[in-house]
């Protein structure tokens, strides 16, 4: 097989460039997990530029670093913000993940560092790392969220008939409900994998209207992994007419919700998957402390891996 040489510049010299890296978070192995650009180095890109650059990847998040002095990044952590191809997000869990990771890899004060605290705009997220084994792909990570905010149960009829679901789908033992670590998501219960394989969000004003409603940014759907697959729970999060293979941010909601609703045990971890249908299979590993009615201590993990690099030129 013959190749082509390819140059790594354009053929015009009137242009900025911008080196990038593709990592594959909440991943087992390389080619699974939820992919995520990060751009290491953003300085001098605006708003909109970066919201284009995020629509050029088309990945589910793009997220872009903008260095400062050591002593400030010491103080507030490292600043980051991240990008869907549609927003930018307050916060999100596999880009905070990712990126974390990238930073362990490359940051040059902060490379292999036991916890890195990511300047979000939802606020200080740190992230603690297991030392990676000779073994092993990539790097394990573990993210504290902020305590969650639950809001008020839904009624099940009401969602089936907006999801356009049969209202048996739905499991009517646990709550239909909002609840947010820094991103609200609208945690659904359903009652069975069956159900969970045959979900399709319907993208209609009616849907995006009951969201708005209870204050949520998405559906998070949840139902009982299969045994003997390694996971507790199995979830699916479609959206923006497609499916994200995993949703950190969603993780801690989600666990947050199983543990004050007697689901999960307080400070126990355990194994959501996500991505199978669109086989990009994924692993979360939750846990979260019910104190009382009081939920804290959300932790969402899992291992990322880098995949590739490129640089993208600007005019």
């Amino acid at each position: 097989m013959s190749t082509l040489p390819i140059s790594s510049e354009p053929p015009s010299t009137a242009h900025v460039a911008f080196d990038y890296c593709q990592v594959d978070v909440f991943a087992e192995r390389p080619l699974e997990g939820n992919q995520l650009a990060v751009f290491g180095d953003a300085r001098g890109l605006s708003d909109d530029e970066m919201q284009s650059l995020a629509r050029e990847t088309n990945l589910s998040e793009t997220t872009f670093v903008f260095p400062r002095a050591p002593e400030v990044e010491q103080r507030h952590g490292v600043r980051v913000r991240i990008f869907t191809v549609a927003e930018e997000l307050p916060f999100a869990g596999h880009p905070t993940l990712g990126t974390a990771s990238w930073l362990y890899w490359n940051h040059p004060s902060l490379r292999g560092a036991e916890t890195i605290t990511l300047d979000l705009n939802v606020g200080p997220i740190p992230v603690r790392f297991t030392p990676p084994k000779p073994s092993e792909h990539g790097v394990f990570g573990t993210m504290r969220q902020n305590d969650p905010v639950f809001g008020a149960p839904q009624n099940h009829a009401d969602l089936a008939a907006v999801l356009q679901l049969p209202l048996d789908d739905l499991d009517a033992g646990l709550p239909i409900q909002a609840v947010s670590t820094g991103n609200p998501f609208c945690i659904v219960p359903l009652r069975s994998l069956d159900a969970a394989r045959r979900l399709a969000v319907p993208q209609t004003p009616q849907v995006k209207a009951y969201l708005k409603q209870y204050d949520a940014k998405f559906f998070y759907f949840l139902t009982r992994a299969e045994e003997g697959s390694g996971a507790d729970w199995h979830a699916r999060m479609q959206f923006y007419n497609g499916e994200d293979p995993a949703t950190g941010s969603a993780a801690g909601p989600a666990i947050a919700y199983l543990v004050r609703h007697g689901r999960a045990a307080s400070g126990e971890t355990i194994v959501i998957e996500q991505g199978v249908e669109m086989l990009r299979p994924s692993r979360l590993y939750v846990s979260a402390t019910l104190t009382g009615s009081n939920v804290s201590d959300v932790f969402v993990g899992g291992r990322t891996i880098p995949v590739a690099m490129g640089r993208l030129f600007l005019p």
